[in-house]
C-alpha cells in the first residue's frame, strides 16, 4: 500500500476533513423559593414547558439532566449540554428562561469548555481513552462529579518532559479506579477556568479514594484551583423538576 493510500490521500480523493470538536456546557440552576409557593397547576404547566424546550433541542445536542437538590445550597439541578454550536446553548437558554419555571430560575454557575486531544496520553493507550477523544460519549453512570480546574503558571514553565513525567504518575493512579470514567474538556480563552473535569461513576466511594490518592501525586503541587465541586445525581428530567417544587 502506498503512503498516499495509507494517509487517505490517494489520487482522486480529497483529504479527510479534521474531526469537529464539541462545545460542552454545564449549566446549574437554582429555583427561587417563590416557585414552591405557586399553585400546583401553575407549577405543572411551568415544568411541562421547561421539559418541552429541552426535548425540542435534543436533535441539535446531547442534554443530560442531573439533580443537585440537597447536595449544595446554591444549585438545584444541572443540564450537561454537548453540541457543535455555542449559539444553540444561547437559544436554548433563552427559551428555557421564558417558560413558567424559567422565570423563577437563577443560573449561579455555567461552565463552558471544548473537547481537545490531550498532549499527555500518547504513551497510555486503551480502548475508549478519554484523552484521545474529540467527542464526549456519556455513559449511564448514576453519579457525575464536576469541577473547574486551574493550574499554576509555574506548571506551564516546566519542560514538556517534566510535565509528562508527573502526568504519567497521575494517569497511572487513575487507571487503578476503573469504575471512574473521566471526561476532560478545555476552557482556555473561553471561560475563567482552564479545564472542566467531569467524572462518571456508580461508586462515589471509589471517586473519593481516587481524589485522595491524586492529592499525593507530584503534579498536585501545581493545582491553583479545583473548586467549586458539584456532586450530581442523574435522574429523569421530570423527576428532577418535581424535586425542585
Amino acid at each position: 500500500m502506498s503512503s498516499h493510500e495509507r494517509s487517505g490521500r490517494g489520487r482522486g480523493t480529497e483529504p479527510a476533513e479534521p474531526a469537529r470538536r464539541q462545545y460542552v456546557n454545564f449549566a446549574f440552576y437554582k429555583a427561587d423559593s417563590a416557585w414552591r409557593r405557586l399553585p400546583a397547576s401553575e407549577q405543572d404547566e411551568g415544568k411541562r414547558e421547561f421539559a418541552g424546550v429541552v426535548e425540542q433541542f435534543l436533535p441539535q445536542m446531547i442534554v443530560l439532566p442531573y439533580s443537585t437538590v440537597g447536595l449544595r445550597a446554591d444549585t438545584d439541578f444541572m443540564l450537561w449540554r454537548i453540541g457543535y454550536e455555542i449559539e444553540s446553548f444561547q437559544e436554548m437558554t433563552a427559551q428555557l428562561l421564558r417558560t413558567g419555571l424559567g422565570k423563577y430560575l437563577d443560573t449561579p454557575y455555567s461552565l463552558l469548555s471544548m473537547t481537545k486531544r490531550s498532549i499527555y496520553v500518547d504513551r497510555h493507550h486503551h480502548e475508549g481513552q478519554e484523552g484521545t477523544r474529540l467527542h464526549i460519549i456519556p455513559g449511564e453512570a448514576k453519579y457525575l462529579f464536576v469541577y473547574p480546574f486551574v493550574k499554576t503558571r509555574d506548571w506551564y514553565r516546566l519542560s514538556k518532559a517534566t510535565r509528562q513525567g508527573m502526568m504519567n504518575e497521575h494517569i497511572e493512579v487513575g487507571h487503578r479506579y476503573a469504575s471512574v470514567k473521566l471526561n476532560t474538556t478545555y476552557s482556555f480563552g473561553l471561560d475563567d477556568q482552564e479545564f472542566v473535569v467531569a467524572f462518571e461513576t456508580d461508586k462515589p466511594d471509589d471517586f473519593l479514594d481516587l481524589v485522595m490518592e491524586l492529592r499525593e501525586t507530584e503534579g498536585s503541587r501545581y493545582t491553583l484551583r479545583d473548586t467549586p465541586i458539584f456532586t450530581c445525581v442523574r435522574r429523569d428530567l421530570r423527576a428532577i423538576l418535581d424535586q425542585v417544587g
